[in-house]
């Protein structure tokens, strides 16, 4: 199997979206989905989430994505070093996104994951079409709240916004 991932903001913090193509012997599709809040990293994160949950079954994956964020929390076992001493950088920082990190390190638990990085508006297709689902699902009318982002940093539950 392998997942190409991307995720946009429009602004950053701003409405945000993610996209994932997953392609397995000549068969591919695509995810996409937005929030009216949220961070270009979160959405990075979120679209390898998404791609390996829609997978039914544990398997081997190379998992693509443009952001060195991801790749190298994922690669060089920064993420899990952070899980390991309680979602904590270092003494003085907290690390950003443990919502996310969760779930995306009990994942890539689940399936062999190779994450590789790829460099964005290079060319290759199947990333350029992630990207693209990213930026359209960000500008989608009514878009979710991300309710951890928001909740986080003051967007607050039931504030209107002109996305939703």
């Amino acid at each position: 199997m392998t997942i190409y991932t991307d995720g946009a903001c429009i602004g950053n913090p701003g409405p945000g979206g993610y996209g994932a193509v997953l392609v397995h012997d000549g068969r591919r599709r695509e995810l996409s989905g937005g929030f009216r809040m949220t961070t270009n990293n979160r959405m990075e994160i979120l679209a390898a989430i998404e791609g390996l949950e829609a997978l039914k079954e544990p398997c081997a994956v190379t998992l693509y994505s443009d952001s060195r964020y991801v790749v190298d929390a994922m690669e060089k076992g920064w993420a899990e070093r952070w899980r390991a001493n309680d979602w904590r950088r270092n003494k003085r920082e907290r690390a950003v996104n443990p919502d996310l990190w969760e779930r995306l390190l009990d994942l890539a638990g689940k399936h062999n994951v190779a994450f590789k990085w790829v460099r964005g508006h290079a060319g290759n297709r199947e990333n350029e079409r992630a990207d693209r689902l990213a930026f359209g699902a960000a500008k989608r009318e009514r878009l979710a709240v991300d309710e951890v982002y928001e909740g986080e940093h003051g967007g607050g539950r039931g504030r209107r916004t002109a996305n939703g």
